[in-house]
């Protein structure tokens, strides 16, 4: 029995499929199945249920699984202030999100840190998706994220820190710009800009609007946020965004104006890692200036904050 061969038994439980998993590792399947079985025949007891569907764990796999993680989180933030002290390095705090959220919620913590703590290096490792996030904390290679919360995913804990509600972000000169507030019926046939595909956010999106019997089909695909705005003063169409970057494009100026959608649900947000006490005191304190920093947006209309950053 290997650490590898724990490594790969987490995973795969988390995951869920050895051929998906083999991609994620780039490596080949049957490579990554021997793993499994060096252990299943170490222990003499099986760890996976085969299935059409891929892998489930038996009972024993869930168990081992669960220890495992706990070992294998704690000697990795080990060797890692190990490797520091070897060659002399400084803490390094990785933080994986979408390519605006510093922008709009980190600026101020990331100046205040990085005064207060001048010796640790910060990384942000952006992505696209809350799911792409989750695949870079589940591979060890960020310590946060900072996602739409509330999908449950193995293998992944989660803090929230506040709830979003949703406005439409379009020109001034657009007629539903001077309703004070919308209800999704009335985007009926506006020439819609939407996130693309995959994200949680455009998936809430869809589904409340489906209920309500409402078709937002996208002409026009975004990224991120600050791009939708640009679309938008570009006279491509509107956009549906959080209610902090509705906040923060509406105090820049410009021709777009933001307009609360009443029967959207509020999306939250907040912290995203594999275990708290595994964490290491820099980036504890990180989160702990960001929500201090955070919760100064409490005037922001149409954003909830949590209890604990109020």
């Amino acid at each position: 029995m290997t650490l590898e061969d724990l490594r790969i038994l987490v995973a795969a439980c988390e995951v869920g499929s050895m051929s998906s998993l083999a991609r994620e590792l780039q490596r080949t399947q049957s490579s990554v199945s021997q793993h499994i079985a060096r252990l299943e025949a170490e222990l003499g007891i099986r760890l996976f249920e085969r299935h059409a569907r891929g892998i489930q764990p038996t009972a024993a796999g869930k168990v081992l699984k669960d220890f495992a993680l706990e070992g294998l989180d704690a000697i990795e933030v080990g060797l890692q202030r190990v490797r520091a002290l070897q060659h002399g390095e400084s803490d390094t705090v990785t933080i994986t999100t979408g390519g605006t959220t510093v922008r709009h919620f980190m600026r101020q913590a990331v100046v205040r840190f990085r005064k207060e703590h001048p010796k640790v290096n910060l990384r942000f490792l952006p992505a696209n998706s809350t799911r792409r996030c989750f695949e870079i904390l589940r591979l060890s290679q960020a310590d946060l994220g900072f996602v739409t919360t509330g999908e449950p995913v193995r293998g992944i804990n989660e803090k929230p820190i506040a709830k979003q509600r949703l406005f439409l972000l379009t020109t001034k000169s657009d007629p539903l710009s001077r309703r004070r507030k919308l209800r999704l019926q009335d985007l009926q046939g506006i020439r819609y800009l939407g996130l693309a595909g995959g994200t949680t956010h455009h998936s809430a999106i869809e589904q409340a609007a489906l209920q309500r019997g409402v078709e937002l089909k996208a002409e026009v695909a975004f990224d991120d946020f600050d791009t939708a705005k640009l679309f938008v003063e570009l006279g491509l169409g509107q956009a549906i965004v959080p209610a902090v970057h509705a906040y923060n494009f509406e105090r820049s100026g410009g021709s777009v104006q933001a307009v609360l959608i009443a029967d959207l649900p509020p999306v939250s947000i907040g912290w995203a890692f594999r275990h708290w006490h595994h964490l290491s005191p820099a980036a504890r304190e990180f989160v702990a200036i960001a929500n201090q920093e955070i919760g100064k947006l409490h005037n922001v209309p149409g954003l909830e904050l949590a209890a604990a950053i109020r």
